[in-house]
This record gives structure tokens, C-alpha cells and sequence, in this order.
């Protein structure tokens, strides 16, 4: 079985950190090359990956989404999963990284094997409940089969950084626009969306879901910021308080039209019980 190495506590944070992080996205974890788009792949191995969400399926198997690095959101039967002395049961966690393996052509493939690789520290308290909604969040934004590496890499970041207390607020905002950045539902906030001038960091703007910063008007009803947040949140400096607190309604706001209405259950409980 691939093993990553342990991260050691007595060392410094920030190098923990950072080797956590390089560690899960190390190349010495090979990813299966990936075929053309058009092809169903019949047997995929050695692929990174995170589960989002399980739930049961019949009375000993379950149904597993992954986040797979080269493969997106996956959705997989583990059969025999929830049978007392099956290998998979104690191994399908949220939050851990994974060594994925899978077979089929139909929409749900199946798993073969799930092995634990180590290198990122367990998430505790707030900073689990924050894991779970940035979960949420892939399941309900990301389409299934539809890859996005760079995205992996950003979850793998966030979840380093909660777990090694880095303030939610500011993890759970970078995390939330390069979600919409990648999935490419928003673009540049550095500049005009319809003439692409640069924005003024001492005027005020509305963020167009469909379209990006526009001049705020008197009568607009959408969360109204200030250039020099649209900027700070482009180069994803967040230590102006005020930044934090314009991207927290901005990201809440644009988040929710691209779900469509659809409800984020962790969020309201984010939102009730750590105002984030």
C-alpha cells in the first residue's frame, strides 16, 4: 500500500503544514492517465482522492462520492462496505486521504479497493463542521465526471488549513471563489465585467452572478462592496477586516444563485451557531 509520510508534530506549523499539503499532492502518488472525454473508462487505479458523501445502498453495500483528483465528482458502489469485517468499512472517511481504485462503464462504477494513505491531520470541532460544508458544497456545485485538478489541490489546501486552525472565515472565502473560479462560473473580480476596465479600489460594486463587477447603483438590492475588496479577494488577501466581512455576504450571495435555491444545510448551521 502507498504510504505518505506522518506529519510530526513537534515540528514547526508553517513546515507542517506545508509538507501536509505537497504531500497529498505529490507526484509520487501517479494518476491514471486520463482518456478522452467521450470514453466511459472501464478501470481506473492509483487515483488521490477524498469521500464527500456516503449513504446506504441494500443491507450491507453503500453508495460513495468521491472527489477524485483527475476524475472529479465519482460516484461509486462499495459493495459489502457496511459488513462487520469488511476492509472497506473502516477506511471510507470524510476527510482522509484515499487511494482510489474503480471499474466499470455505468454511471455508478464500482469501488475494488479505498486505502488510507495518511498526511493530513484529522479535522476537530468547528473546523469538521466547516469540512462538511465545504463537502456540501462540491455535491450540490460540481458536476459528476467532470475533472478539476486544480480544484483538488484547493481542498487539499482548505482542509490543511482548518486543521491546523487557520481562521475559517478566510479559508472557507478562498476556497468558496475558487470553486465558482474553477467550475467557471465566475471570472476576474479585477476587472469590469462588461467593459473589462480594471475596477477602482475607491468605488463601490455589484458582483453579477452572470456577468461580474458593474458600478453599484442606488437601487440595487445584491451585497455592495468596495473595489479595494474585489482585489484584496483577487490576489486572496483577507486580513482587512472589512474584506472579511464584504466577501462573507458577496460569496454568500453568489453561492446561492448557483445553486438555484437549492438549501446548504451546514451553512445555516455555520451561519447560527460560528457566523461564518
Amino acid at each position: 500500500m502507498t504510504q505518505y509520510a506522518a506529519t510530526d508534530d513537534t515540528a514547526p506549523a508553517a513546515d507542517e503544514k506545508s509538507a501536509a499539503a505537497t504531500i497529498v499532492t505529490s507526484r509520487s502518488v501517479k494518476s491514471a492517465p486520463r482518456p478522452r472525454a467521450t470514453e466511459r473508462e472501464h478501470r481506473i487505479t492509483n487515483q488521490p482522492g477524498f469521500v464527500l458523501h456516503s449513504y446506504p445502498y441494500k443491507e450491507t453495500s453503500l453508495i460513495v462520492e468521491v472527489f477524485a483528483r483527475d476524475y472529479g465528482r465519482v460516484p461509486l458502489i462499495a459493495k459489502g462496505a457496511k459488513r462487520p469485517h469488511s476492509t472497506l468499512r473502516g477506511v471510507l472517511q470524510t476527510f482522509q486521504p484515499l487511494q482510489l481504485a474503480w471499474s466499470g462503464k455505468s454511471e455508478v462504477r464500482t469501488l475494488v479497493t479505498a486505502e488510507w494513505v495518511g498526511g493530513l491531520r484529522p479535522l476537530e470541532r468547528s473546523a469538521l463542521l466547516c469540512g462538511f460544508y465545504l463537502n456540501e458544497l462540491l455535491v450540490k456545485l460540481l458536476a459528476r465526471d467532470d475533472p478539476h485538478p486544480a480544484l483538488f489541490d484547493h481542498y487539499v489546501a482548505a482542509l490543511n488549513q482548518l486543521a491546523h486552525d487557520e481562521p475559517a472565515t478566510i479559508v472557507l472565502r478562498q476556497f468558496e471563489l475558487a470553486l465558482l473560479k474553477e467550475t467557471g462560473v465566475s471570472g476576474s473580480l479585477a476587472k469590469l465585467g462588461r467593459s473589462g476596465e480594471p475596477v477602482d479600489p475607491d468605488r463601490y460594486y455589484v458582483v453579477e452572478p452572470e456577468r461580474g463587477p458593474r458600478e453599484a447603483h442606488a437601487s440595487d438590492t445584491a451585497p455592495v462592496v468596495s473595489g479595494k475588496t474585489l482585489l484584496d479577494m483577487e490576489r486572496g488577501d483577507y486580513a482587512d477586516p472589512t474584506t472579511q466581512q464584504q466577501s462573507k455576504f458577496l460569496m454568500r450571495y453568489l453561492v446561492a444563485h448557483h445553486l438555484g435555491g437549492v438549501p446548504l444545510n451546514t451553512r445555516q448551521i455555520l451561519i447560527d451557531l460560528l457566523q461564518l
